[in-house]
């Protein structure tokens, strides 16, 4: 028999594997690239949960890491920022109104 390579087409049977079964665990060997962001780096990690587990427990881990992101990101939309610039405001009676306009 012979081995299995990169080139080993998923979806072929191979000869021998009477009991394969396409929902068992695979893993993806998705390469995943660090953010510099811990919490979103945390996050994408877990999607390597997936690859133990049958399909029907990929979802369970999806929605997991989606709500985690979604919480990274609007704990990035909360932080405080730099102070808004100062503008001169008008004086307390507001703007002066233009030559010949009655007020």
């Amino acid at each position: 028999m012979p081995e299995r390579g990169p080139e080993h087409d998923p979806q072929e049977v191979p000869e021998g594997d009477a009991e394969y079964d396409p929902s068992a665990p695979a893993p993806l060997d998705v390469a995943r690239t660090l953010t510099g962001n811990p919490d979103v780096d945390a996050r994408l990690g877990r999607l390597a949960d997936a690859d133990h587990l049958t399909t029907d427990g990929h979802p369970e881990v999806y929605e997991d890491v989606h709500q985690g992101l979604r919480e990274a990101l609007t704990a990035l939309d909360s932080r405080p920022g730099p102070p808004a610039p100062a503008f001169p405001r008008p004086p307390s009676g507001g703007a002066p109104a233009p030559a010949g306009t009655p007020r």
